[in-house]
């Protein structure tokens, strides 16, 4: 797994969208944070989960009985400790034992009464129809997925063609339908989406090659399983790490080519924390220092040329830190303390060559859609801004577009903060 690098850092709306972005905001902000939650709640983190992130932590925690919580923690994503050389050093083992361990131990520092890991992994496959386990499940409050490949998940606690669940995925789902909260970070988020669920891929090659069905050994290849993951969460997809491995192309690309009009692409070291998760009215928040992008294809067409794949009328809307979102009614909430922002630079954008962070730059910068999004939000000096892919066989466009309906929000009167509704389209140079 690649590190990126740490990311570098006209408002066109008619006056009566930004009231209704704004209205209700306190009121929902106070909805969806009781003393404890009467139904079931996810809380799915883009991956890079920071180990001081109280604010995510204490929030799993809180939604799990407070100091009352019993977390139980399932690392099957990771290797098994037979494929672990290092599985008898605790300072360099990264295997599912030792990531259960860490995990535990992380949740009871943040003031969990309990924590314990669930012994699942490929190389106890057995355990997931355990009736011990399902014991052990079902004396838990809450549940943390950890990372690694969301497939391992797939052959660890599914079962079948039909992906049906194994005893302790049923005694987890009956668990978050009685009120338990069921957090997860990276492939432990991707793993909660339903029918469709990204297997591996790279933004570029995605936007080339399309996607195909399947979990494939090249990483560059866009993959996907057809009758998904766990099913927690339904209104649209998941992708995570977005911004820091340039993930908003295949994201796209995927949605496109399955028939799905929406995608919720989570960053790193934040969480999308959902209410009524399975229900036509699933409700999100954002926590965390980035943001969460929805991806809305409602409106966008796709179609493949002599020259290449092109995407048409995308709109992208950039969620951060107590933002809200209705899935039913695709309405975001704007956090009260932000207000509309008022470009008064006349700065143009930057330009951006490498808008998906590829692989093969060097001198990439992770975040790049989102910067050149944000900057076109924050100057009064164009309406729409241009970047391309660093590949160039052939090299895609994406095109930012302040077209109706777009606004963006502000905490300090200067940055764009939280974007709504920006279009977007992508089409192959010539």
């Amino acid at each position: 797994m690649r590190v990126p690098p740490l990311p570098a850092r006209r408002t066109a709306l008619a006056c009566g969208l930004v009231a209704a972005l704004l209205t209700g905001a306190s009121a929902a902000h106070a909805e969806s944070r009781p003393d404890r939650p009467r139904a079931g709640s996810l809380v799915l983190v883009g991956g890079a989960l920071k180990e001081n992130n109280t604010q995510i932590y204490g929030e799993i925690i809180r939604r799990a009985g407070g100091p009352k919580a019993r977390i139980g923690v399932i690392t099957a994503a990771s290797v098994p400790e037979s494929q672990d050389p290092n599985a008898a050093d605790p300072d360099l083992c990264s295997n599912s034992a030792c990531n259960g361990a860490y995990y535990s131990a992380l949740f009871e520092r943040h003031g969990a009464a309990d924590a314990q890991w669930i012994p699942l992994d490929i190389d106890h496959v057995a355990n997931a129809d355990s009736e011990a386990v399902v014991t052990q499940v079902e004396s838990m409050t809450g549940f943390f997925f950890g990372g690694g490949d969301q497939y391992r998940y797939v052959t660890t606690l599914l079962r079948g063609d039909e992906h049906k669940d194994s005893k302790v995925l049923a005694a987890i789902r009956a668990k978050l339908a009685h009120g338990a909260v069921v957090a997860g970070s990276s492939a432990g988020a991707q793993i909660a989406a339903g029918p469709d669920m990204v297997s591996g891929g790279e933004s570029y090659e995605a936007l080339r090659d399309g996607s195909a069905p399947g979990y494939f050994d090249d990483p560059t290849r866009l993959g996907y399983i057809p009758q998904g993951g766990f099913g927690f969460l339904r209104s649209g997809l998941v992708d995570t790490h977005t911004g820091a491995y340039g993930r908003e192309g295949r994201a796209l690309r995927l949605a496109a080519d399955t028939g799905n009009d929406r995608v919720y692409a989570l960053e790193e070291n934040t969480a999308l924390v959902v209410d009524r998760p399975g229900t036509p009215r699933e409700h999100m928040t954002v926590l965390g220092p980035n943001g969460v992008a929805v991806l809305d294809l409602r409106d966008a067409r796709a179609h493949d040329t002599e020259h290449g794949w092109v995407l048409r009328r995308a709109r992208y809307s950039y969620l951060t830190d107590g933002d809200r979102y209705e899935a039913r009614t695709w309405t975001p909430h704007i956090a009260p303390a932000k207000r509309p922002l008022r470009p008064v630079a006349a700065t143009p954008v930057p330009a951006d060559h490498d808008v998906f962070f590829s692989p093969s730059n060097p001198d990439g910068r992770a975040y790049s859609f989102r910067t050149t999004a944000r900057a076109l939000a924050a100057t009064r000096a164009q309406d729409h801004a241009t970047a391309t892919t660093f590949e160039d066989g052939p090299r895609f466009t994406v095109t930012f577009t302040k077209a109706r309906g777009f606004a963006a929000f502000t905490d300090d009167d200067t940055t764009a903060r939280t974007l709504v509704s920006l279009r977007i389209d992508i089409a192959p140079q010539r």
